[in-house]
């Protein structure tokens, strides 16, 4: 698993250029930010981050030189932040790969050599294309604008080169932003240039989150600086109810995150709905221990009626939807199925009293539910999600 650093190119640099002008600022110079800046408040804490560390020393260098290792210096504690807000999440990555690196170490260059001496690549109008009309696209792509930088699909090329030629992967998977949908068909034409079957790349386009407090719509933007941190998503929901609305859509589907929702205490959040399942079987569970019962010899075979088959049922599920999961890749099947084991439970214990007068019946009807905190605990587990015992 692995998180690709997008560390060079124009955004890094107009980053580089931000935090520069914010650090002049902060030490009282009368600085301009940039046109294409990143404005944020955050970008004002970085700089002040880096002055109580580093104190002034980057106004004694030239521009030229000052830029790039303040940026550099901004950039690793972004990269930082980064990583404590997923972890934060339970989310963690083997790789972290850098952009940049395609460069330093000469395979955008061996990359480019090979579709060069392949005849993919083509010189014109100044700059260098990658010819795709070739291979079925519409139009052929600038890898090099005329001004001698890279565009963001030549670091692509680079970067799938690395994976398949270098790194010798069997398969990739790459998670894309929504506007990166139209960029799929070009890539799997360059993995076939390269000499590689196309469906070894598979892309995964994950649509944007919208946050939401009730009817009032949250509005963000990068760039002005008006954001909302994962790290402040999980403070003010905690990380159970983050994870599961994650989950809780398919990556290609628009996704409304309601923060006052995640934060309900009652059945009309999911979160709460499926974790008070377990914690109201936990809780038969220990009246049951506490009056002494011993349920191990329990005959499932009594459980005939409708709501107790259902359950069952529903509980057997679970390795198919694990297969689903897997195969498709779209782990919103957990939790959908999650929600739907919680209602069938609620269903049951409104309709079947656990723990009755009929001792035989009761030994039955305890098996049945320690099973159903079994497989609840199981999904929420597997959802990297806790599985209450008392809420």
């Amino acid at each position: 698993k692995e998180y690709y650093i997008n560390d060079t190119g124009s955004q890094i640099d107009a980053f580089y250029r931000s935090l520069y002008a914010r650090y002049q600022q902060c030490l009282g110079i009368d600085a301009e930010m940039p046109s294409d800046g990143y404005f944020g408040n955050y970008m004002i804490d970085l700089a002040k981050e880096i002055i109580a560390e580093e104190g002034d020393r980057f106004l004694t260098l030239p521009r030229q030189e000052a830029v790039p290792q303040l940026g550099q210096l901004g950039l690793e504690k972004a990269i930082k932040l980064i990583r404590s807000d997923l972890e934060l999440l339970g989310v963690s990555f083997d790789v972290w790969f850098s952009e940049r690196s395609l460069y330093d170490n000469g395979q955008y260059q061996r990359a480019m050599s090979l579709l060069h001496d392949r005849g993919y690549i083509a010189e014109k109008e100044g700059a260098t294309w990658f010819v795709s009309t070739t291979l079925g696209e519409d139009k052929d792509n600038v890898v090099v604008r005329s001004d001698g930088s890279p565009t963001y699909f030549a670091s692509d090329i680079a970067y799938h080169y690395n994976k398949f030629l270098e790194r010798k992967f069997d398969k990739v998977i790459n998670i894309w932003g929504a506007d990166h949908q139209g960029h799929i068909s070009r890539m799997k034409a360059v993995v076939g240039a390269l000499g590689i079957a196309p469906e070894r790349l598979q892309v995964i386009i994950s649509q944007m989150v919208t946050l939401r407090r009730g009817e009032e719509l949250v509005r963000i933007s990068k760039r002005s600086g008006d954001i909302i941190t994962l790290c402040e998503v999980v403070d003010e929901v905690g990380t159970d109810a983050c994870r599961f609305f994650f989950l809780s859509r398919s990556a290609d589907s628009q996704m409304d995150f309601d923060l006052e929702l995640a934060k309900k205490e009652s059945l009309d959040n999911p979160v709460y709905y499926v974790q008070y399942a377990h914690a109201r079987i936990a809780s038969i569970l220990r009246l049951a221990q506490q009056r002494g019962i011993d349920y191990r010899d329990g005959d499932v075979s009594l459980l005939t009626t409708e709501p107790e088959l259902t359950l069952i049922r529903k509980m057997l599920l679970l390795p198919e939807i694990i297969e689903i999961v897997a195969h498709t890749l779209e782990p919103h099947h957990l939790a959908y199925y999650a929600q739907d084991l919680a209602t069938v439970f609620h269903s049951f214990y409104k309709q079947c009293r656990v723990v009755s007068q009929d001792e035989v019946l009761t030994k039955a009807r305890l098996r049945l539910v320690e099973a159903a905190k079994l497989v609840l605990a199981k999904t929420l587990y597997l959802m990297g999600m806790t599985a209450p015992e008392k809420m």
